[in-house]
């Protein structure tokens, strides 16, 4: 029993220690993250305002629609509404990444607990599952 403890111990030193990263590297990613965060913000709030103009647009410009003239307008508002929430659903997972990165979480696997790639962070920075258990999530 004592020697599981102590390689139970050992390895959550271990881990603490791989877990650590220099100020300058922690501000970098956390400038980057902020960056894109806004960058997504800005893009949501013009989203929005589009949506808002071609709403007023097409309350304007309904008058002799027939059924097949309101169900395109209704398409179309329901896919600018749907990109809209998947930017925002973005900007959430930016704003947990910056979370996860004062809390010192950033960059690992939140289920094994394994270091998340660099290649992985680089084209997903707000990812919070390796590959590995990405991919059983994906195939559940």
């Amino acid at each position: 029993m004592a020697k599981a403890t102590n390689t139970s111990t050992a390895t959550t030193a271990k881990a603490a220690t791989k877990r650590t990263r220099t100020a300058a590297e922690t501000e970098k990613i956390r400038k980057a993250l902020v960056a894109r965060r806004d960058a997504l913000q800005n893009e949501y709030d013009e989203s929005l305002s589009e949506i808002t103009e071609l709403q007023r647009d097409r309350l304007a410009d309904s008058a002799g629609d027939d059924q097949a003239d309101a169900g395109t307008k209704t398409f179309e508002r329901e896919q600018e509404i749907t990109l809209a929430n998947n930017l925002l659903e973005r900007i959430t997972q930016v704003e947990r990444a910056i979370e996860r990165l004062g809390e010192g979480n950033y960059g690992w696997c939140e289920r094994c607990g394994n270091p998340i790639p660099v290649e992985r962070l680089a084209a997903f920075p707000s990812a919070t599952l390796c590959v590995t258990c990405k991919q059983l999530e994906e195939r559940r």
